[in-house]
């Protein structure tokens, strides 16, 4: 029999492959180039967002429906994956949304807790969790108050400010002015409060693997 687990895995990667790819296909060459460059130049939140064996900030956040949900409460009766995504704007996150859902039974089957985090207001949020009909808490990360704590923030370049206003102007999702956004790192949060699990990478198209994600679940 297959391992489910590894061919939802291959999906992920490779609707993503798959996304780029065709978007890359469509968009003037002078474009990607703009996006690539700013990928480039904010490499160095590698190397600075929060590591394995941190102590994870605590942080109270209000979900969807206002509703406010402590991280040392979600800890008391399991570990916690925290999947920072930009936005329901985002195709690459609208896509690991989903397949995080697909997972949602295995998370759980290991006492975890699934929680995704943006800088996008309430109203936002709840539209991006009815249509990927997530049923995991999706939290707003207001102003990127906890994403700074963990090191994953950056300022998008004036060039590709104006870009990204064009299509989605980022005031109107995320209620300030700053054009600041979080790399979508997932980090898992053990019991203890310490990180156990971290993807960061400043390249927005490549995501944490849901079966990456579960194995570290099962080895805690």
């Amino acid at each position: 029999m297959k391992d489910q687990s590894i061919t939802t895995v291959n999906s992920l990667r490779n609707e993503l492959t798959g996304f780029q790819t065709s978007w890359n296909s469509k968009a003037p060459e002078g474009l990607q180039k703009k996006f690539e460059h700013g990928i480039a130049e904010i490499q160095q939140i590698n190397q600075l967002a929060l590591k394995v064996g941190s102590k994870a900030p605590g942080f109270e956040l209000k979900n969807a429906l206002n509703k406010p949900i402590k991280l040392s409460d979600l800890l008391k009766t399991g570990p916690v994956i925290l999947s920072w995504y930009r936005g329901g704007w985002c195709p690459y996150c609208n896509i690991q949304l989903r397949y995080l859902q697909t997972y949602l039974p295995q998370f759980k089957a290991t006492g975890a807790t699934l929680v995704a985090l943006s800088p996008e207001l309430p109203d936002k949020s709840l539209s991006t969790t009815e249509k990927n009909e997530l049923t995991f808490e999706v939290l707003t990360d207001y102003n990127n108050e906890v994403a700074h704590q963990f090191n994953i923030t950056f300022t998008l370049n004036d060039e590709l400010i104006d870009i990204y206003n064009d299509f989605h102007k980022l005031e109107n999702y995320n209620g300030v002015a700053t054009n600041e956004l979080p790399i979508p790192a997932t980090y898992v949060i053990g019991t203890d409060g310490l990180v156990k699990y971290a993807f960061v990478d400043a390249d927005y198209r490549k995501r944490a693997e849901p079966a990456e994600i579960l194995a570290v679940l099962k080895s805690l």
